[in-house]
C-alpha cells in the first residue's frame, strides 16, 4: 500500500475521532460543570450552602454512574442516542454516550478542584458581603482554574479512549 492509500483510511477516521472527542467534550462539561458546582456547595462539612440529602443523592448518583463499564452504558444508552439524534449508530450517534460518560467524571473532577480553594478566600469573600452566587463565579471558579483546566486534560484523554472503545461497536 502507497501512502496516499493509507492516508485516504485513517483521515477520515482521524476526523471523525477529533469531531466526538472534541463534541463530547463541550456536552460532557456542560453537563458536568453544574453538577460539580453542585457537589461542593452543597457538601454538608465544606459547602457554602450545605445540604446533606441533596448531596449524598447526588454523589450515589455521580458514583453509579462513573463505576459503569462505557461499553456496557453506550449499549444501554442506545435508545437515548436513537431518540436524540435519529439513529444509534455512527459518530453523531456516539457523542451522547461519550458526554453522558464523561459528565460525572468531570463534575467529580470539578467538585474536587473547587474543593482544593482556600478556606479563608471564601471567608475573606464572605465578609466582604458576596452572594453565594458570586463566591462561585469570581472566588471558587477562578481560584481553581488551573485545577479545572487540568481537569479538562484528563477528561479529553479519557474521551479517546473511550472513542477507540466506540469504534468497536
Amino acid at each position: 500500500m502507497n501512502f496516499s492509500t493509507i492516508m485516504s483510511l485513517v483521515w477520515p477516521s482521524t476526523l471523525q475521532t477529533l469531531a466526538m472527542v472534541l463534541s463530547s467534550t463541550v456536552f460532557s462539561i456542560l453537563l458536568g460543570l453544574p453538577l460539580g458546582i453542585l457537589l461542593c456547595v452543597t457538601d454538608p462539612v465544606t459547602g457554602i450552602m450545605p445540604k446533606p440529602i441533596l448531596y449524598q443523592v447526588l454523589t450515589r448518583i455521580v458514583n453509579a454512574l462513573r463505576s459503569f463499564p462505557f461499553m456496557i452504558l453506550m449499549i444501554l444508552l442506545f435508545p437515548l442516542s436513537r431518540l436524540i439524534i435519529g439513529t444509534s449508530i455512527g459518530t453523531a450517534a456516539t457523542i451522547v454516550p461519550l458526554s453522558i460518560a464523561a459528565a460525572p467524571f468531570v463534575a467529580r473532577i470539578i467538585e474536587t478542584a473547587l474543593k482544593e480553594v482556600d478556606p479563608g478566600v471564601v471567608q475573606a469573600a464572605r465578609a466582604m458581603g458576596s452572594t453565594n452566587s458570586q463566591i462561585i463565579l469570581k472566588v471558587l471558579l477562578p481560584e481553581a482554574l488551573p485545577s479545572l483546566v487540568s481537569g479538562v486534560t484528563l477528561t479529553i484523554i479519557n474521551l479517546i479512549g473511550y472513542s477507540a472503545m466506540s469504534g468497536a461497536i
